[in-house]
């Protein structure tokens, strides 16, 4: 992947709208006593106020373009509505060396930044050309072609930004990386900010958890196909190859959860310490406030909160019961949709209460939806515990 089209795709993602069309013959002026770029009519919301090419008539408009990151023009986008119906760019410069006979064939893609100000680059090379394609799905047929348009939709974009990321990225992400990746990739393309998701924890922790299976995928593919679209030397390199995948599958899985959870308590601020050994030598997944107000035997025992995160509980639930021994009363986060009325009575008579999605209540039987706690509702409760408990006794 060459320089320019690494910058390239920093430019697409930054920008407003982007499009991308073949240089022809036309354009240097080797059919016509004219050069310059013409481009599709589907370009014309781009470059032009949308209420004005709906009228028809001839524009134009200064533009300043900043070419392969290198030099700038103050040129002229045109619009020829009343007869024509096309559109040009021209006043690129005496010897303007990216519009020459050698360039029939390359790839411009231009990238709208303002109302008057782009990006351009020429892709010369077919690698850079057909990763290019292939990197935003076009059909290879395809002289010209809108990538990001104006009216693009926040799917749309964090499709892109999941693509740019994972063509970006030499090396295969941890896993903090990764959760910490799709995070920022989900809100930047949905525009999310801290507030929406403090007043929604559920929702978004959920979006974050599927952005992040999507991206974890996309790099799987990446790194692994190399290895697996050619022949193993054995039967047991096979089995040790497949025993790597499914391994990095199941630590992502289960960090995954505790990363977006941590993020959580973090952005409402409340206080929480995660994986900490305490004094009874178990490890819990979160303490609230903390390991030290765990540790100290001062503090109440009734503001201290245990939380368990498991991606499913099914069989497993009861091992948080031996975890953090100086609270009685338990909280396990699950992911799981679904758990039979039997079970969720008897972690009840155990005192551990379930904490699940708000979305995923309807997947429980109605019987024992009120013994279920949403993650907003679990935030409520140690917010509260901690301003009882944190704040008063500071005061």
């Amino acid at each position: 992947m060459s320089d320019i089209y690494t910058y390239l795709l920093g430019q697409i993602n930054d920008s407003e709208a982007a499009f991308c069309r073949f240089i022809t013959a036309n354009d240097v002026g080797l059919r016509s006593h004219q050069s310059g770029f013409f481009v599709s009519k589907s370009v014309a919301p781009i470059l032009f106020n949308p209420e004005l090419i709906m009228e028809r008539k001839n524009y134009h408009k200064r533009i300043r373009i900043f070419w392969q990151n290198s030099f700038e023009t103050e040129s002229k986008a045109h619009y020829y509505g009343a007869k024509k119906n096309e559109l040009r760019i021209t006043c690129l410069g005496l010897g303007f060396k990216l519009l020459a006979e050698k360039g029939v064939g390359s790839l411009l893609v231009m990238c709208k930044i303002s109302s008057g100000s782009f990006t351009a680059v020429i892709l010369n090379s077919d690698d850079d050309i057909d990763d290019f394609y292939s990197q935003y799905n076009i059909a290879s047929g395809r002289k010209s072609y809108v990538i990001k348009g104006l009216n693009a939709t926040p799917k749309d974009r964090l499709r892109r930004k999941l693509q740019e990321v994972v063509e970006t990225t030499s090396d295969f992400p941890s896993t903090r990386q990764m959760s910490d990746l799709a995070r920022d990739l989900y809100n930047e393309a949905f525009r999310v900010d801290n507030r929406s998701i403090i007043e929604n924890p559920d929702k978004y922790l959920l979006k974050w958890i599927d952005t992040e299976y999507e991206l974890f995928r996309s790099f799987e593919e990446k790194f692994y196909r190399p290895v697996y679209s050619n022949a193993f030397p054995s039967c047991q390199a096979l089995i040790d190859f497949s025993k790597v995948i499914q391994n990095r599958r199941k630590s992502r899985a289960g960090k995954s959860l505790e990363h977006h959870l941590a993020n959580i308590f973090e952005r409402t601020q409340i206080r929480f310490s995660e994986q900490k050994i305490t004094n009874d030598y178990s490890r819990p997944d979160f303490l609230f406030p903390g390991i030290i107000e765990y540790d100290n035997k001062v503090f109440p025992r009734e503001g201290l909160t245990f939380l368990g995160a498991k991606t499913t509980c099914k069989d497993r639930w009861r091992q948080v019961l031996n975890e953090a021994k100086q609270i009685s009363h338990k909280y396990l986060f699950t992911l799981q949709k679904g758990i039979s009325a039997n079970q969720i009575h008897e972690m009840t008579r155990a005192n551990l209460s379930l904490v699940i999605p708000s979305d995923n209540i309807g997947f429980f039987a109605k019987e024992v939806r009120d013994n279920l706690i949403s993650l907003s509702q679990f935030v409520g409760i140690i917010y509260e515990k901690q301003k009882r408990y944190i704040e008063d006794s500071q005061t």
